[in-house]
């Protein structure tokens, strides 16, 4: 509705603002939605919502894992002593 009606409008400011009063939200939640828009359809530059959401799933991996490492880490010099202690007795 932003991209169509920015003509009728002095800027594309008060284009938003105006929509916004019809749909019922604030003019800057939908700037927001405007340029997250413009982003996802190669307009503006950035990263699109699409790549956003990978590059969370794929950083929430490397998280996990990072974790499951450091436990199997742990886990391991834990049972290398266990069978240094067996050893020595």
């Amino acid at each position: 509705m932003v991209f169509d009606n920015h003509g009728g409008h002095g800027s594309r400011w008060q284009a938003i603002v105006s929509i916004a009063a019809k749909i019922g939200c604030s003019p800057n939640t939908l700037n927001e939605w405007v340029k997250k828009a413009e982003l996802d359809s190669g307009q503006r530059g950035g990263i699109s919502s699409d790549m956003a959401e990978k590059m969370k799933a794929l950083e929430r991996e490397n998280r996990e894992l990072r974790q499951a490492n450091e436990i199997l880490r742990k886990a391991s010099a834990y049972f290398a002593m266990a069978e240094l202690d067996r050893r020595s007795k």
